[in-house]
């Protein structure tokens, strides 16, 4: 081994990760957590003890004594099905560690690179290469760390299309929790993020450990708790059998797995993730656009003049991007058919998009289009042409799922067709946005006679990269049936998710917040739908919905043209609040108070210099209190005095509020001390409303 220091520190923004790299093995991973300041003495402090010398090392394996799932998985031909890997170099440049290892028994290379963030974010992926004179099968890469500290509790999520998000919380158990996803996208049930923490961890106490897979085909997250070893949080892509099968020196690099540490509760965690996010160079750096959407004003039905007037109605308010959802190309008048088809619908636009375009534009406004470029409908002359392209095992359809089949973007004829009609698309009309959407799951995923989601992800990332190449001000929204495809990977190729096609506010409130743990407000797309929600039936009044809809990449989709002169009214001064408030939301923290009442949600966003805040407090069903709890305001800056008061762009949901909570009525000033202690009166909202008010500094306390 080339001359390495012993210890690797990897350290940023308050946490570590410290490694052993004595060797030849590979580095033992003494400490993730805390920064504890220099490590001396630290290796022999936690060395394992002499009746179990089980160690986990930066990849785990049975080499070391590691009974846990590996590291790295894969044969040749059956053969070598356990690697022991030693250390040809370790380097650690700035923030990042790289380990160079490999099995020459097993005729393999590994490299291991770790990155610090300055968020303290860790990131890992591994490179395996065949070194061998024949074909090396991978069978599994995944990314690990243990967890330091007295973890007793998992967190993680689950979900289903228009119920996306929803957590579910248990006791740390010996053994396995695995999460898998095999849909060939990342899932509306996808946990997203897997938690570990300390007892009663919540947003704003204990400490919590983290790991996320930037992956959008076929992953696995896992929390593995051996007698012999601290818990250990994995991540990786989850291949099938002889997906990843390597040439004498070709290699398989795995995705990006991010683990983030926080010992200030789960939003000392989304805030780690959302400084990341937002010091990516490909993160948005412009006004996140107010959108209205099409979709639930119009669905299939297409018309000029009502296109126009909802354009005309989306300008006068503020709106600035309209958004022309599904239902403008070749034989697309429902959804059983079309898809594949990607020129506009003559019969019904004779002339072409180009009059709505000309429309939406002279009114001021930027202009968007929907596409699911990944599917094909049966019933669509693409199909019927090339049967071939389909993504299926020879002689073999898979099941149909939302009246729609996969197209094989891992052929090159594929791609190739994919790439010029958007391309022309774009060009043709100016687009500055597209909707890019993925209504169904990869059900037996055959590519070239062999397991193909792993090569169709690779396809995807390519295919938005080279068209994002061609148009670098093209804004491009990930949708797949709402929140089914929402993670790291899709996001270094887009602008924002849409969290889900739900817009029903109440359940906008649950699966935003939990989104949030992940991405911050600015990727988050959320919209105004009408008062009855199409997807749930379910009426809510419209301040609960503005207010929802606020505290994200915020837009509308609802047929405007149907409201009331109040109604425009109320929307305009949203807006209005939106545009004010987004250079806040969009660069604050977020903040979640941990209030005694499950019915009332309280939280909001925080200005980096702690002197501006915004917060929001929605009642979700019937509190049993006869006196709410106090508002008590996290993230404020305690020796700071703020003015407490209402956003005056948006009405209380109810004129008697301030009578239980005069500051509602009357600004009042106080200190961010008392505001996080004491708190404020509660007002007695009803189920499905909200109240938004603003704190801003005045001058320091003296």
């Amino acid at each position: 081994m080339a001359d390495a220091p012993r210890m690797l520190v990897l350290s940023a923004a308050g946490c570590a990760l410290i490694l052993d790299a004595e060797g030849p093995a590979l580095p033992r991973v003494v400490h993730w957590g805390a920064d504890p300041g220099p490590p001396i003495g630290l290796s022999e402090a936690v060395a394992p003890s002499l009746d179990s010398r089980v160690t986990c090392t930066v990849l785990p394996a049975q080499a070391q004594g590691w009974h846990g799932r590996p590291a790295l998985a894969g044969h040749r031909d059956g053969g070598w099905p356990h690697p022991r890997l030693e250390v040809g170099e370790v380097s650690l440049i700035g923030g990042t560690a790289r380990i160079q290892a490999g099995d020459p028994a097993a005729e393999i290379a590994v490299t291991v690179d770790i990155v610090m963030e300055p968020s303290g974010v860790v990131r890992m992926a591994t490179r395996v290469r065949n070194e061998g004179a024949d074909m090396y099968t991978v069978d599994a890469v995944s990314c690990q760390l243990p967890v330091d500290g007295p973890v007793t509790e998992v967190l993680d999520f689950t979900g289903r299309w228009a119920g996306e998000r929803s957590p579910q919380r248990g006791p740390l158990r010996d053994g396995l929790t695995l999460r898998e996803s095999r849909r060939g996208k990342t899932g509306h049930d996808a946990t997203g993020l897997l938690v570990a923490g300390t007892a009663g961890f919540g947003f704003g106490r204990g400490e919590v450990w983290a790991v996320h897979t930037g992956w959008s085909g076929d992953h696995a997250h896992w929390l593995e708790n051996l007698p012999e070893h601290a818990p250990v949080l994995a991540g990786g892509e989850l291949l099938g059998p002889g997906e990843v099968r390597l040439r004498p020196g070709a290699e398989y690099r795995s995705p990006w797995v991010y683990f983030a540490w926080s010992d200030e509760g789960l939003d000392g965690l989304a805030a780690r993730l959302h400084e990341r996010l937002r010091a990516r160079d490909v993160h948005p750096r412009t006004p996140r656009r107010v959108i209205l959407n099409t979709w639930e004003a119009v669905y299939f039905d297409h018309d000029l003049t009502k296109l126009g007037e909802l354009a005309e109605r989306a300008g006068s308010i503020g709106a600035e991007l309209f958004v022309l959802d599904d239902g403008w190309f070749r034989g697309r008048r429902d959804d059983t058919r079309g898809l594949g088809d990607w020129t506009v619908d003559r019969d019904i636009w004779p002339d072409g998009l180009r009059p709505l375009v000309k429309q939406v534009r002279d009114l001021g406004l930027a202009m968007g289009l929907w596409v699911e470029p990944e599917m094909v409908s049966p019933d669509s002359d693409l199909a019927r042409a090339h049967p071939d392209w389909i993504l299926a095992a020879p002689g073999r359809r898979p099941a149909l799922q939302r009246n729609q089949l996969v197209l094989d973007l891992a052929q090159p004829e594929v791609y190739g067709y994919l790439l010029d009609h958007l391309d022309r698309l774009v060009d043709e009309y100016g687009l500055d946005y597209l909707k890019w959407d993925h209504n169904r799951d990869l059900l037996e995923a055959v590519h070239d006679g062999h397991a193909g989601v792993h090569e169709q992800t690779l396809a995807v990332y390519r295919l938005l990269d080279d068209l994002r190449a061609r148009h670098p001000s093209l804004e491009i929204e990930s949708c797949a049936g709402g929140g089914g495809r929402v993670d790291y990977g899709i996001l270094d190729r887009t602008d924002r998710v849409w969290t889900s096609d739900t817009n029903d506010p109440l359940q906008r409130q649950e699966i935003q917040r939990w989104t949030g743990l992940l991405l911050p407000p600015e990727l988050i797309g959320s919209h105004v739908g009408a008062a009855r929600a199409h997807v749930t039936g379910r009426t809510a009044d419209l301040p609960f919905r503005l207010a929802t809809a606020l505290f994200a990449h915020a837009g509308i989709e609802w047929d405007i043209t149907t409201c009331s002169p109040a109604e425009m009214t109320d929307l305009a001064a949203w807006i209005s609040l939106y545009k004010r408030l987004r250079p806040l939301m969009h660069t604050g923290r977020r903040v979640t108070a941990d209030h005694p009442d499950p019915q009332a949600w309280l939280h909001g966003v925080v200005a980096p210099d702690r002197r501006h805040g915004v917060f929001s407090l929605a009642q979700l069903g019937v509190s049993v209190a006869a006196a709410p709890p106090r508002l008590r305001l996290p993230g404020l800056d305690p020796d700071t005095a703020y003015t407490v008061a209402p956003c005056p762009e948006l009405a209380l949901p109810r004129p008697d509020l301030a009578r239980r909570a005069p500051w509602l009525a009357e600004p009042v000033e106080v200190t961010g001390r008392v505001l996080a202690t004491a708190g404020l009166t509660a007002p007695f909202l009803d189920p499905a409303q909200a109240i938004v008010f603003e704190v801003r500094s005045r001058a320091p306390h003296s």
